[in-house]
């Protein structure tokens, strides 16, 4: 069987974009697909290198080829991008046509690909929407008020609709459905990327402040990013005896603010400048502690990050903020929600408490709720294959 696993790592080549859509193909690849990678966004590419948005993808480009060499030979020749000016990079435009024609499966991830005419060939496309609330408040709205942008398709063009968001539907989630079946899904993790080392001292996170650039407005409210969750926590480095870290990105973020409430706070583009050195900090991590975005917490959206999953695979306890995940989560091991400044302090220290059995749980987590065999099985027992 052959699959198309659309993302934006050549757009936005910084090391946990790579691991969040790399991870679908490569689950793909060992339940026995014959995988192909296209990023088609329509959109500017970032340069970590000059901190800007451009059109050109060469930064992008080369930092896809040499992540792809380093995990994955088969992809490293079945890749295809288009640049937001035409240009055509990996595999020509008329071969990846073909292969999306004869696909099983075109798995358009956070719908990050322009579903261009070409690209409805597919006998299976489906949508997996990883940004609840940007996408439902502000994404779709805009594709069904601009029908055609790009001479493209919209999200209702997809064949199946699978999103991050598992608790949408219910009375207390105010998330729209858009009259669409949507399937709750999980981040996939391939678990022998990521090892159990020796655990570092300090319990980190990676993170961008305020990346939404403007709040979403919508049904009488106003929902936010990280900024507005983790003032609720920003004196916890002064409540618990462990060392507690910062990976941090935006030039709003209070950088000084942070660091005289006791964080240590180094720069989230150090962390992410390769697929190696993001897994090589959550590996060498003691845990993750972090909030999540505003608006995953106050939609009650069950929303989980597919950056926790990795600290969960590599053994890392995760200390996160609920957004409703813990109704179908395996919580209390390994895994530990918080609402409050009191519930993070006691769930820290529980894990320090008996920190090798919460290390064991962690994985123990990642394997029954979030291996990529288990999440991309039942995905595909849903699409028909």
């Amino acid at each position: 069987m052959r699959a198309v696993v659309t993302g934006m790592i050549a757009s936005y080549p910084v090391g946990g974009v790579f691991w969040d859509y790399a991870q679908y193909a490569m689950g793909l690849e060992r339940l026995g697909f014959e995988v192909y990678y296209l990023e088609d966004t329509g959109w500017e590419a970032y340069d970590p290198a000059t901190g800007s948005y451009g059109t050109d993808y060469t930064y992008g480009v080369t930092f896809l080829k040499e992540s792809l060499e380093t995990l994955s030979r088969t992809l490293l020749d079945r890749w295809h991008v288009r640049g937001m000016d035409g240009t055509i990079y990996g595999m020509t435009e008329i071969e990846m046509i073909e292969v999306v024609a004869e696909a099983d499966l075109f798995l358009n991830v956070s719908g990050s690909c322009l579903l261009r005419d070409a690209y409805l060939l597919s006998r299976r496309k489906a949508i997996i929407d990883t940004d609840p609330g940007w996408n439902h408040f502000v994404n779709y709205p805009n594709w069904d008020a601009n029908p055609g942008w790009q001479e493209s398709h919209g999200f209702r063009a997809h064949d199946y609709f699978f999103t991050y968001a598992e608790r949408i539907g219910q009375s207390d989630c105010v998330l729209p459905d858009f009259g669409l079946d949507w399937r709750p899904t999980r981040p996939p993790v391939v678990l022998d990327y990521w090892q159990s080392a020796p655990p570092g001292e300090t319990w980190t996170t990676v993170m961008t402040w305020d990346n939404f650039r403007r709040p979403i407005d919508f049904g009488g409210r106003t929902y936010g990013t990280k900024e507005l969750e983790f003032v609720k926590v920003e004196a916890l480095p002064r409540d618990v005896r462990s060392m507690m870290e910062i990976a941090v990105g935006g030039a709003t973020a209070p950088r000084d603010r942070l660091r005289s409430a006791g964080w240590s706070v180094i720069e989230a583009k150090d962390v992410s400048r390769t697929a190696e050195t993001y897994r090589t900090y959550i590996e060498q991590s003691r845990g993750e502690c972090s909030v999540a975005k505003n608006v995953y917490v106050a939609t009650k959206s069950g929303w989980f990050s597919c950056r926790s999953v990795c600290y969960l695979a590599a053994g890392r306890p995760v200390v996160v903020q609920d957004t409703g995940f813990s109704e179908f989560l395996p919580v209390g091991d390994g895994l530990l929600a918080f609402a409050t400044l009191d519930d993070a302090v006691e769930r820290i220290a529980a894990v320090e408490a008996d920190y090798a059995a919460h290390s064991a749980a962690a994985r123990e987590v990642a394997r029954s709720a979030f291996a990529s065999d288990r999440v991309l099985g039942e995905l595909l027992r849903e699409v028909g294959l």
